[in-house]
């Protein structure tokens, strides 16, 4: 019963939901864009959900974290999320990562999951992601925020271009993380749930699916325009078009 309104849809249907059921997806970082992507991976039955954060909840959280309530600031984000979920889905696996994300545990977290989901604000950790994942050959469903824009895409997935073919390297100039620029919290929603969309074509990969690998999708949630970009897989790519072993 629990998954019954989405087996009925042809896309899904059983056996799809026993490929999510078999699932491993991990998604880093609990904040605006992880906590609506935990959510509905929890709820579609994910069989296992990861979630790495070694941040404390604060108050000013709680306008975009959804996952979190008053009664969780100043516990652990990773500690507190894999408890609401279990309380949304006690069927699935849930593990917590009480630590930050670094060049020394990347690749030993990202070979347990199938799929890695980008939660996180900055460029150092973005690039650390993509340039494991790329290694490993797992496909990134990425997404940032700020303001009242979002944009995500998925990287590294069948053959597509990975997050360095559309910045080969860091920007020089200081950019603003959402503690600093501002964020709407509706905007994190947006993109939070199409993540965990993403997620979802591709681990039950019907042929009616199309993953945004390849393309850009962008929103200003002032006018509700959006652009779609197309991100060319490029030769010279310094990652991903090198041999895994070299990476």
């Amino acid at each position: 019963m629990r998954y019954s309104r989405q087996e009925i849809l042809p896309e899904i249907g059983v056996q799809g939901q026993q490929r999510l059921c078999a699932a491993r997806v991990l998604v880093i970082g609990a904040g605006g864009l992880g906590c609506p992507a935990l959510l509905y991976l929890a709820g579609a039955g994910a069989g296992t959900v990861g979630v790495v954060d070694f941040d404390r909840v604060d108050e000013s959280n709680l306008q975009r974290q959804v996952l979190f309530t008053m009664n969780d600031c100043g516990f652990p984000k990773a500690a507190a999320a894999k408890a609401h979920l279990a309380a949304l889905n006690p069927e699935i696996t849930i593990n917590a990562y009480d630590e930050e994300l670094t060049d020394k545990n990347v690749i030993s977290l990202f070979s347990g999951y199938d799929v890695i989901v980008d939660g996180t604000d900055n460029f150092v950790t973005k690039f650390l992601i993509n340039d494991a994942a790329v290694k490993l050959c797992k496909p990134v469903v990425y997404g940032a925020i700020q303001g009242f824009e979002g944009q995500i895409s998925v990287f590294n997935h069948a053959g597509g271009p990975c997050y360095r073919c559309l910045r080969p390297q860091p920007p020089q100039a200081l950019i603003m993380n959402c503690a600093q620029a501002g964020i709407i919290g509706a905007v994190a929603g947006i993109i939070g749930t199409m993540q965990a969309m993403e997620a979802i074509k591709i681990i039950t990969g019907h042929e009616g699916f199309q993953p945004l690998s390849g393309k850009l999708w962008m929103i200003d949630a002032r006018t509700m325009e959006t652009n779609t970009l197309t991100i060319p897989k490029r030769k010279d790519c310094p990652v991903c078009a090198r041999s895994a072993a070299d990476i």
